[in-house]
């Protein structure tokens, strides 16, 4: 919600007024000086949304402050006017309304532009969140990462890997939907309190690692590379059950972590529906994106949703930190998931996440079932690794 500042107005008065932290405020402006408003600026209140109100006869500002629960100064503060006790019949006002309703659907499956289009709607909802593209896929689609935060530890999450679990980009964008909610309204998730989170830590999210390949699993495939997928495919026109990104590479057989006995034990060896690695380490931009995102930051801990199992992994080879079992154990009892120290399993973002630096990394298999999962188990899937997105980010 945008105002315009007043004189003798201040962050500080915009933060009780509308009762949103400050440091929210601030991030939400970044391009404006805090300590010299100018009368006349635009400012971005996160959270809220401006709502016309059609004036009524006999209404007051006192009166409609009253009936919405509002401040006469946060009702003035958006309608800015000259005679704020002489109102007109029929003319209309806006109204400050708090969200505090989810906007990230969950009620039918999205590809690609539907969770571009989510992103940009949080973005605007939320100012002080960061989205920016750190890659693109084989077909050119951007590769989105959301920040929030700006703390010493450093937290990654990402979704979506494998085409036919798309169900993680849902799960992981309304857990991102609740946290946005819970910080604008300074309330409690799982009895913490999230903005001392939103200070401690930045929190990096990739939803949608492999946006070509959930676009063909919901859509089908574009008609420029039809006859090759299909090709691919075994001559089906049915990829419920692929995995692959658009040209038949498993992103998460990708990665430099014994990729070499990946490559010689899995059963493909050209491009397939799942499993094939590809002809070398990286060689999938998609894969070297997440790669070089991990590369740049540094982060403390990783954590990778997939399907299906009510399961997590925590270790590789021996290299997983001390820290990781604390980790596991407290994801383990907030969840009811099993934690799993070590599978037979080479090559993935996290087995070369734990390789190369030696920090807590985490493949979390959502749900029960055959991939995809339905979305009748979206709400117990929430419900489980809520705790799990919590205390990675308080431990």
């Amino acid at each position: 919600m945008e105002v315009r500042v007043r004189e003798g107005d201040s962050y500080a008065y915009y933060g009780r007024l509308f009762m949103v932290p400050l440091e929210l405020i601030i991030d939400s402006n970044e391009n404006v000086n805090p300590s010299n408003l100018k009368t006349g600026t635009k400012i971005m209140i996160p959270g809220y949304v401006s709502i016309p109100y059609t004036i009524k006869e006999e209404d007051t500002l006192w009166k409609i402050g009253n009936a919405k629960n509002l401040s006469i100064d946060a009702v003035m503060i958006l309608n800015q006017m000259q005679n704020p006790n002489k109102l007109t019949t029929g003319e209309t006002l806006y109204l400050p309304e708090r969200i505090t309703h989810l906007h990230v659907s969950s009620k039918l499956p999205y590809g690609s532009g539907i969770l571009m289009k989510q992103l940009k709607t949080l973005k605007k909802l939320y100012p002080f969140i960061n989205v920016d593209t750190v890659g693109t896929s084989v077909l050119g689609n951007p590769i989105q990462e959301i920040r929030i935060g700006k703390g010493l530890k450093k937290v990654h999450m990402n979704a979506s890997f494998h085409a036919n679990e798309w169900i993680t980009t849902m799960v992981l964008m309304n857990l991102v939907n609740q946290y946005l909610i819970s910080l604008t309204n300074r309330s409690q998730l799982r009895g913490i309190n999230t903005i001392n989170l939103y200070n401690d830590t930045e929190l990096s999210i990739v939803p949608m690692v492999n946006p070509d390949g959930v676009d063909l699993v919901l859509n089908g495939p574009p008609t420029s590379h039809r006859e090759e997928i299909i090709n691919i495919n075994e001559g089906s026109d049915e990829f419920v059950h692929w995995k692959a990104n658009i040209r038949g590479v498993d992103l998460n057989n990708q990665f430099p972590a014994n990729w070499e006995i990946e490559q010689e034990r899995k059963a493909p060896k050209s491009p397939a529906p799942r499993d094939f690695p590809g002809k070398s380490s990286l060689s999938e931009p998609e894969a070297k994106a997440m790669a070089d995102l991990i590369k740049k930051n540094q982060y403390d801990r990783i954590l990778a949703y997939h399907t299906q199992g009510e399961e997590f992994y925590w270790g590789y080879e021996g290299f997983e930190p001390p820290d990781s079992e604390v980790l596991a154990r407290e994801f383990e009892r907030v969840s009811g998931y099993k934690a799993i120290r070590n599978f037979d399993s080479h090559a993935g973002f996290k087995d070369w996440y734990i390789q190369e630096y030696k920090r807590p990394g985490f493949t979390i298999e959502l749900g029960r079932g055959i991939n995809p999962l339905p979305l009748s188990q979206f709400k117990d899937i929430i419900q489980k690794v809520e705790g799990i997105f919590i205390a990675s980010l308080y431990l």
